[in-house]
């Protein structure tokens, strides 16, 4: 496999989400909220998909796949609601398109790229962006 690096770094970034952490610990919703948890699952069943099919890529090719882990600091969220978790989630969001579009670039600009790294690093982009709009949408409405 030609460079894994880009796939390192999708995979840190996806994984290691807040909106992941959210999924995993399971952290819940008064009534009402069932449209931004159905967002979020979408989101982080998309996310996992490509998490998912990186790892397997780095397997075949023999790399070891990292064991990645939650910054810490995501253990504060457990006493907040989804509908005030939504802003912090949508700006990470934001950021992790900045990084997924910095991976796009690099691996554009590289003649020997590894087509599926850029294969998902588009797909990431496409739908967390995606994602972010309907996310950004279920905010205003909640602020409304």
């Amino acid at each position: 496999m030609k460079n894994p690096s880009a796939l390192f770094r999708l995979l840190g970034l996806l994984h290691a989400s807040l909106a992941m952490y959210v999924a995993d610990a399971g952290i819940w919703s008064y009534p009402g909220d069932e449209a931004i948890k159905l967002a979020l699952v979408d989101l982080v069943g998309d996310h996992k998909n490509i998490v998912e099919r990186a790892g397997t890529a780095l397997e075949q090719r023999h790399i070891h796949v990292p064991r990645l882990a939650y910054p810490i600091h995501f253990t504060a969220t457990h006493d907040t609601d989804l509908r005030s978790l939504l802003p912090r989630i949508l700006n990470e969001l934001r950021k992790q398109m900045v990084e997924i579009n910095e991976i796009i670039e690099s691996l554009s600009k590289t003649t020997d790229a590894d087509p599926l790294s850029l294969e998902l690093a588009l797909e990431a982009r496409d739908t967390t962006l995606g994602h972010s709009d309907v996310l950004g949408q279920l905010l205003v409405r909640q602020r409304a």
